[in-house]
């Protein structure tokens, strides 16, 4: 297996779309005829591209265990685990003068780390906001913070931004934001951001998870006043789904400072008088680490650089626009979010993220009459965003504050949410024509199938139980 030495601008005039793992799966419906799987779902995760299939495939006769060892296989899969934090610099616009590439599992335990190292004073605080995931949101509850607020149509306040930061006056210590938001597909204007928060004296960091795959993510030049300091993203969103994530933070953030995990790889020296700290990113990789995740990952941002994220977007953008004209069409159909005709006439870009009700369904049962009677897998729910999805359903904090009650008090409580579309590389207009069709014969009452809520709350077809059972356990038989 080899890492191609391209750089992010370099890409093959007409090249071919990088193909995805498993998009002519046939999957069961309710009634055991089986159709063409469409996937709906990638702003949740990602099939692995071929090329990244036949990496880890080429790759796995030669793993080892990497650093400090000195055989062939230990010190080739070290070559390409420290070769890939180059395709993840690369990928990201930064450099090894500057950053330093930390391997995580996910995005998640990216911030996560971050919310553990970072230092704050005392009187200093973080600036989150409404659009978070969770994975940006609730590691901050554990420091001091405060939320902003977006706006009532769901785009980010940038004058509240700037209101918070003048009003604590130097003791924001970071402003970490969204590239895109995962609900809405709107994406954040992280360049304004960031000379917002450089301009009273915070760092920027960037939940790149919904972003990177999609669009063009270039941290700027160090120093500059619209440059990104920190950027975290996740491999299963980037069609390599092998347990990896990264996290690009200034080379100076950690230095001082314990690690959030200890063990294996993070002390240079164990005495019984003290410990000598590792440096670099071997300071917060602690224990074996997941090679064949960070390979895969690099592979596939190797692949992403030599087609072109241009090319990725301008695919995107096309299916969107063509989702957006025939979703308005569907009677009982609501969009959530800010109105999609800014997008639609080019006066502003948006991920393929589309968001969704239908008149007089639960949304889970859109979502179930949508996988079980058309093939089409979609999302449900609050998709880790409950802030977010509340402030766009118009629920009010009194309702969310019964319904937390009601949970604490082991109440049931059905929590609202929405339905989620999304688009990737392996998505084509039959697809979107396929989710379209059977919208409508929701919105029509056409519903073939009979079903039934499980403990769990979600929808299931009556007795459909063994679709799942006699195809998944065949996966982990001997």
């Amino acid at each position: 297996m080899t890492m191609t030495a391209d750089t992010r601008q370099t890409k093959r005039p007409n090249a071919q779309r990088p193909r995805v793992v498993g998009v002519k799966t046939e999957v069961p419906l309710y009634n055991g005829e089986r159709v063409r799987y469409v996937n709906l779902d990638s702003a949740a995760s990602t099939s692995p591209l071929i090329k990244v299939r036949q990496a880890v495939d080429d790759f796995l006769p030669w793993y080892s265990s990497v650093h400090r060892g000195s055989g062939y296989k230990s010190r080739l899969s070290t070559h390409l685990y420290e070769k890939a934090r180059d395709a993840v610099m690369r990928f990201v616009g930064a450099t090894p003068a500057t950053h330093v590439v930390i391997f995580v599992r996910n995005t998640t335990e990216a911030i996560n780390l971050l919310a553990h190292r970072i230092q704050l004073e005392p009187d200093e605080l973080v600036l989150s906001t409404r659009m978070e995931h969770h994975s940006n949101l609730l590691p901050w509850f554990r420091r001091a913070h405060e939320i902003i607020d977006v706006t009532a149509e769901g785009r980010l306040d940038m004058e509240a931004l700037e209101q918070r930061l003048q009003h604590h006056n130097g003791k924001v210590r970071l402003v970490t934001i969204t590239a895109a938001s995962n609900v809405s597909g709107l994406i954040t204007d992280i360049r304004r951001a960031a000379r917002l928060a450089h301009a009273h004296g915070a760092l920027i960091a960037v939940d790149a998870a919904q972003l990177a795959p999609h669009r063009t993510l270039d941290m700027g030049t160090p120093g500059t006043a619209d440059a990104i300091d920190i950027v975290a993203f996740s491999g299963h969103k980037l069609y390599a789904p092998y347990g990896t994530g990264a996290l690009v933070v200034p080379a100076t953030l950690f230095v001082d400072g314990e690690p959030m995990l200890v063990g294996g790889g993070t002390a240079c020296l164990v005495t019984n008088s003290g410990i000598k700290w590792a440096t670099g990113p071997d300071l917060e990789e602690a224990g074996s680490p997941n090679v064949i995740g960070v390979v895969a990952m690099a592979a596939a941002l190797e692949e992403l650089m030599r087609y072109g994220m241009d090319r990725v977007a301008e695919h995107e953008r096309e299916l969107t626009e063509y989702a957006i004209r025939r979703l308005q069409a569907i009677p009982g159909l609501k969009l959530y979010g800010p109105s999609w005709e800014h997008f639609l006439s080019g006066a502003e870009d948006r991920l393929g993220v589309i968001c969704f009700n239908m008149e007089g369904r639960h949304y889970g049962e859109v979502a179930a009459i949508l996988a079980n009677e058309w093939g089409v897998g979609v999302r449900s729910g609050c998709f880790c965003a409950h802030l977010y999805v509340a402030h766009l359903l118009g629920i009010s904090e009194e309702d969310a504050a019964e319904a937390r009650d009601r949970l604490i008090a082991g109440l049931p409580v059905d929590l609202p949410g929405m339905v989620r579309a999304s688009f990737s590389l392996s998505n084509t207009k039959d697809d979107v024509d396929r989710l379209a069709s059977g919208l409508l014969a929701i919105s029509r009452g056409e519903i073939r199938a009979e079903y039934t809520r499980t403990e769990e709350g979600d929808f299931e077809p009556v007795n459909a139980q063994h679709l799942y059972e006699e195809h998944g356990d065949s996966f982990l038989q001997a």
